[in-house]
């Protein structure tokens, strides 16, 4: 088949991916990032012709997203509230519902403030590059347990000119000296072995096991902080969380648990799942 416009082309790459049962629209997107298109540009340009190089590129591009390649991998990068991301196999793709973990945050404190906040477990470098553009006199530091992953999140720290220290380690092990922070945020893995049957294709089989799935259903990584974390903030300070949309009552249970004095708050995203805790050491805090 050869085209003869942008719509002909998206129509093909839809009817193939979804013979893969695949996302179709992963297509669109990817057309889009190529030619630095809004939605807007697509529209007003679906029935003109479709060039010569950009359906041979359109066509590669496909041929691999049928394969469940993430869309994000082949391209080589993702957004991030409002920040181009370098990313790849090393990295998880950022997800929208992480923005509003970074939101949260942002509306609890003023952008002047000079903060000490610790990303723990980074990837990409998403969360810390994030909050660091919204609180410029802040110093952030980002850990992860993978030097591959840090290796993505200092080119993209380059990348955007946002000053980050970054340590490799596990958990408060990568700190390589005693600190205590305002903000503590963590987006860890918090899947279960369980759940792997009904995962999606292209998340089982190209992003990082390790910063996927987690030990007792998911939950390991927030028991360990939730025993350690008072040790690493200020008396006022704060720790935020992402978690599975079904752990909000054991994620409540294991902080109130191990820290009784604590305010430990839940919030849902924009789909109304619970989705992030805020557990403040003072509950006169924020």
């Amino acid at each position: 088949m050869t085209p003869t416009n942008y719509n002909q082309a998206l129509q093909w790459a839809f009817l193939l991916l979804k013979e893969h049962q695949l996302d179709p629209e992963s297509a669109e997107y990817v057309l889009m990032e190529r030619l630095n298109w809004r939605k807007t540009n697509l529209l007003l340009n679906e029935r003109q012709a479709i060039p010569t190089a950009v359906w041979q590129q359109f066509q590669q591009d496909v041929e691999k997203l049928a394969t469940g390649l993430p869309a994000q991998y082949l391209l080589g990068h993702a957004w991030f509230d409002g920040l181009q991301l370098r990313v790849n196999s090393a990295t998880l793709i950022p997800r929208p519902e992480t923005e509003e973990l970074v939101a949260w945050i942002s509306e609890s404190y003023d952008a002047p403030a000079p903060l000490k906040i610790l990303d723990i477990g980074t990837g990409s470098g998403a969360i810390a590059l994030a909050l660091k553009r919204r609180f410029p006199n802040s110093s952030v530091t980002a850990t992860d347990i993978s030097a591959d992953a840090l290796t993505v999140a200092q080119q993209n720290a380059q990348d955007l000119n946002l000053p980050i220290t970054f340590c490799q380690g596990d958990l408060w092990a990568a700190l390589t000296q005693p600190q205590k922070f305002d903000v503590i945020v963590s987006n860890p893995p918090y899947i279960a072995e369980s759940e792997k049957a009904v995962m999606d294709y292209s998340v089982l089989h190209y992003e990082p096991a390790t910063a996927l799935f987690a030990k007792n259903n998911g939950l390991a990584f927030y028991e360990q902080i939730a025993t350690t974390v008072s040790e690493y903030l200020v008396k006022s300070g704060s720790l935020f969380m992402e978690f599975g949309y079904q752990q909000a009552p054991a994620i409540q249970q294991i902080f109130q648990a191990s820290l009784p004095q604590a305010q430990v708050e839940i919030r849902h995203d924009m789909a109304d799942w619970p989705r992030m805790v805020r557990v403040s050491l003072s509950s006169s805090s924020i």
